[in-house]
């Protein structure tokens, strides 16, 4: 173990936790439902734009996707910035009709904005349960790219660095909650946002500039510099199901929706978009320009998602790449912490409370169970990570699409489509479900897309028919009186 490089990784730690413990103090004061999942819906623009970020930037983004960019060339690079527009669809979409409706509805998690617009328990059951399942796999993904962060650049074995960092998640948002996730998320962008700097600068400077590296590409392989990618990967339906993937259809994320309802006023969802899309840029031209680019410094690498890490130590100082150890890091714990206190808000919230509703009142119980959940959450998640695949981007993409076939038309077209009833949106989630499952458990991809392609095309059909045999949606019903 490099002590160099640990040593600021300690003290970031040491800052997280007492981040969490301003938040759990803070939270003390007010409704705890509302406070532990919500924050109290008082997030400004900045930390709207960074706990966006956060949530959707992960360990895909800072070891997956430069992993595939070194793998694919600069295609990979050009094809990353697809996702430019997200913080501009997610919240001009989403942002203020969500919101408005959430504090008429009194919502505290996506499932109580679907329930109060359909009226349907078995709609909630379904959703709560798809939304677990692909939270589990979207959350291993992120121990997974943790533990080989530390196994990489800090010589950490990986069982080691897994429950070290597993550990850590699990306990600070056990005990911090929604606040403490949106303050990390603030301090974590930042740190993302000049780690990515330093980083791409290290590697242009390591491989003798943007001319040598380029050069080094092309005599290594001419397509890892054209935009077709190593292999001709990038086909014109790989990249238009990769824009459905990772652009449009973050729309249908929960883990994005639940964002939507959290923040202050109207300033601060314009301030958030503007602010959001310039960070986001910087962040997914940066890394992937790096891990592409990193292919000129380190050419022989085995397994492409140790790019990141590998050139950390290699081009910066001990010091220095500790201190943008905590970059992808940050990234990974910001998105952890979304997703586990969505699923925890999904388990106590939307299914416990739907069965107990009595015991909303008992605010005691509801702390000891949220808590408990989310650390038994995080838990569990470290398990199904004790056995990695290859390169982490792919399951992480898995459960991206996952989420959205069941989750985007409900969403949308309860927010848009005033005569959308609950025969119509089941029908949709079904029917996505059901697609996506069978294309994606047997790799098939008609015509060249992607499952979520057809997926979210037979789920629209679905939702269009299926909702002509329902009936007219009743006026919508507060959460609070009815979870």
């Amino acid at each position: 173990m490099q002590i160099e490089i640990l040593l600021p990784l300690i003290g970031y730690l040491l800052l997280v936790f007492g981040l969490s413990v301003y938040a759990y103090r803070r939270r003390q004061a007010g409704n705890f439902l509302n406070e532990y999942f919500l924050g109290g819906r008082s997030m400004g623009g900045f930390v709207l734009a960074m706990t966006l970020i956060g949530t959707y930037v992960s360990a895909s983004s800072f070891i997956g996707g430069p992993g595939a960019a070194y793998k694919y060339g600069l295609g990979w690079v050009l094809l990353s910035m697809i996702q430019l527009p997200t913080m501009l669809l997610s919240l001009g979409i989403l942002g203020k009709k969500f919101a408005i409706l959430a504090r008429r509805y009194n919502a505290i998690t996506l499932n109580d904005m679907l329930y109060a617009r359909y009226n349907s328990p078995l709609l909630v059951w379904f959703a709560s349960i798809s939304l677990l399942v692909a939270f589990i796999g979207a959350m291993a993904v992120q121990f997974i790219g943790g533990a080989r962060l530390l196994e990489t650049a800090a010589n950490i074995p990986y069982d080691i660095g897994l429950l070290i960092f597993g550990v850590t998640i699990a306990l600070y948002t056990t005990f911090g909650g929604f606040r403490a996730s949106v303050l990390n998320d603030a301090m974590q962008g930042i740190v993302m946002l000049i780690g990515t700097v330093i980083l791409l600068v290290g590697v242009i400077y390591a491989a003798g500039g943007l001319h040598s590296a380029v050069d080094k590409l092309q005599q290594i392989d001419p397509m890892l510099v054209s935009p077709q990618g190593s292999n001709g990967i990038l086909s014109m339906p790989f990249m238009a199901s990769f824009w459905v993937l990772v652009c449009f259809g973050v729309i249908g994320l929960p883990n994005t929706a639940v964002r939507c309802i959290s923040y202050r006023d109207s300033k601060a969802l314009h301030r958030g978009i503007i602010i959001g899309t310039i960070v986001i840029g910087i962040l997914m031209l940066g890394m992937h320009l790096a891990g592409a680019l990193g292919r000129a410094v380190m050419p022989n690498l085995t397994i492409p998602d140790q790019v990141l890490p590998a050139l950390m130590v290699t081009v910066l100082p001990p010091l220095a790449a500790g201190i943008f150890l905590a970059a992808p890091m940050a990234a990974i714990m910001s998105n952890i912490n979304a997703h586990l206190l969505q699923a925890s808000a999904t388990i106590i919230k939307d299914l416990y409370l739907s069965v107990r509703p009595q015991q909303i009142h008992n605010e005691r119980r509801i702390k000891i169970l949220s808590s408990m959940t989310t650390l038994l959450l995080g838990l569990l998640v470290l398990l199904a990570s004790l056995r990695p695949p290859e390169m982490i981007i792919w399951l992480n993409l898995l459960a991206f699409g996952g989420l959205e076939a069941v989750f985007l038309w409900p969403l949308v077209l309860g927010l848009y489509w005033e005569r959308a009833n609950a025969a119509g949106a089941l029908s949709a989630m079904f029917t996505g479900a059901i697609c996506y499952t069978l294309l994606a458990s047997f790799n098939l991809q008609l015509g060249g897309y992607h499952p979520i392609v057809p997926s979210l095309l037979l789920s629209l059909m679905a939702f269009i028919i299926g909702n002509r045999f329902g009936h007219n949606p009743p006026a919508p019903v507060a959460a609070s009186s009815s979870l």
